[in-house]
């Protein structure tokens, strides 16, 4: 997967992405009378991830529209500079992923819909993402010209802090080093990766 190398107030977002594939078990030590968990809701219309075929996210999404499903992807806006002009472009910020705000009426229609290779599970769950995750996603998305990579692991922690200029205002983690840069790191744990953000220190202030 390619980095995209655009700065933006003093910065970037790095998300760190453990994507596990449709149906892939994340701890291989289950139990085999384990009770999988399934937390699709009968009326609570809750958030799931979609596996999407190569380079489909913007079609799976259109086609989830039409049949009245609420879908999302969350894109990047960057720069790109031509030989005779420049455009704006976007991509995603994960790769063959769609998100999707169901209930359980809806999960066959997901599944029927093209291109759509299957919901994401956690060791065999269909788990829920929490609103709070999606929320985070959107307001990186609202960034424009973001350096974003997409990598396997997370970080250890460091001291906590709170975004306190541009978009990101009010978003809280905790500061990391990588490549003796100070970074902010906010882990989103049902989604299984971080968002690894260089801010300029006069952006960040500690939390008591």
């Amino acid at each position: 997967m390619g980095a995209l190398r655009v700065k933006n107030f003093g910065g970037g977002v790095i998300v760190f992405w453990k994507p596990p594939s449709v149906n892939q078990t994340l701890t291989p030590q289950t139990p085999k009378h384990k009770k999988y968990m399934n937390a699709l809701h009968d009326t609570e219309p809750r958030w799931f991830a979609v596996l999407t075929r190569a380079k489909c996210e913007k079609f799976v999404q259109r086609a989830l529209t039409k049949k009245g499903i609420h879908a999302y992807v969350p894109l990047l806006r960057m720069l790109r500079r031509y030989t005779r002009s420049t455009r704006m472009t976007e991509k995603p910020i994960i790769t063959g992923y769609v998100f999707v705000k169901i209930t359980r009426a809806d999960y066959l229609t997901v599944l029927e819909t093209e291109n759509a290779a299957g919901f994401v599970r956690f060791d065999k769950d269909l788990s829920a993402i929490p609103e709070a995750e999606i929320e985070i996603l959107r307001r990186v998305a609202l960034e424009d010209g973001l350096d974003v990579a997409v990598v396997p692991g997370f970080l250890a922690e460091g001291d906590p802090v709170e975004i306190s200029g541009g978009a990101l205002t009010g978003l809280r983690g905790r500061i990391v080093k990588t490549e003796g840069k100070r970074r902010f790191q906010v882990v989103l744990e049902q989604l299984g990766y971080s968002l690894l953000i260089t801010v300029d220190a006069v952006f960040l202030g500690r939390v008591s």
